[in-house]
């Protein structure tokens, strides 16, 4: 087995403090798929009376290891993303993402590699312009322990721009990882499955010669189609969530956040989603 990919170190403690929550947004999510396989997913967004919509598009085709994909938002952006997976080497997956503005004749697109072995995962990408950012991150497997380094090269500037590392070590239970960038800003966290109801996460942030933050979340279980999820970091502003899955392919999640320093004024938010599917 693969070990993560750099951007995957840690995701398990992150997930408590951000997956489940939608404050100060209402949101809508529904996806299908039809006999043929094509998968669709329209998805809407109201933040501060602000509507935003997409409708996203998916096409496998397995025999020539293709999976092509559509996106058309509401702000008239047109992206398409064409993945080809396992045809070139056993492991290595290329893609090519293109971005697309009609009303200013605007494309940016950005070519993707990724290469999965049972010792290492590779990932690295380049933006289809004048001086690209050549992006590239390597992740080292050995048991439980997981080794990464990603960094970043400016061919306009001829100078790297990111100089980042990551470590995590994995048990059944539990999963801790550090990290740091550019020898500036450090953090690490830990994330627990007490049990098979209950997840716990604790993250910390510190810069040199800057402030730290952390936090603490957990996810609770209260049946199969429901849980209930908790957050509270340093700066004393608390997340609360309750999901409930309605019937299967429906799931309602309600959130909210309180500034604990403001309790007695308005400010605080809510928060509501839908997602469909079927």
């Amino acid at each position: 087995m693969a070990p993560p990919s750099y951007a995957d170190i840690g995701k398990q403690a992150r997930d408590v403090f951000g997956k489940g929550y939608h404050f100060g947004l209402v949101k809508l999510d529904v996806k299908t798929k039809t006999t043929s396989g094509v998968e669709f997913n329209a998805g809407g967004t109201s933040v501060d009376g602000k509507v935003a919509g997409s409708l996203e598009t998916k096409y496998k085709i397995p025999a020539q290891g293709l999976t092509l994909t559509e996106k058309w938002s509401t702000a008239n952006v047109l992206n398409t993303t064409v993945d080809l997976q396992d045809k070139l080497l056993p492991g290595l997956k290329l893609t090519l993402d293109a971005t697309y503005k009609p009303e200013t004749n605007a494309f940016a697109g950005k070519l993707k590699e990724e290469y999965k072995h049972e010792k290492i995962l590779f990932n690295a990408d380049v933006n289809l312009q004048a001086n690209p950012v050549v992006n590239a991150s390597a992740v080292f497997g050995y048991g439980p322990w997981a080794l990464g380094y990603q960094t970043a090269f400016d061919t306009g500037k001829s100078a790297v721009t990111a100089n980042n590392f990551a470590i995590g070590y994995t048990t059944k239970e539990m999963i801790l990882h550090a990290n740091g960038s550019d020898q500036k800003v450090f953090g690490g966290g830990v994330y627990h499955k007490i049990s098979d109801d209950l997840e716990t996460g604790v993250t910390v942030n510190t810069s040199v010669g800057g402030s730290t933050s952390f936090g603490i979340g957990c996810k609770y279980a209260l049946g199969k189609d429901s849980c209930v999820r908790a957050k509270i970091d340093n700066s004393s502003l608390v997340g609360l969530s309750y999901q409930q899955k309605l019937r299967d392919g429906i799931t309602l999640t309600l959130s909210t956040a309180i500034d604990g320093t403001k309790l007695n004024e308005p400010g605080h938010k809510v928060g509501l989603a839908l997602e469909m599917e079927a």
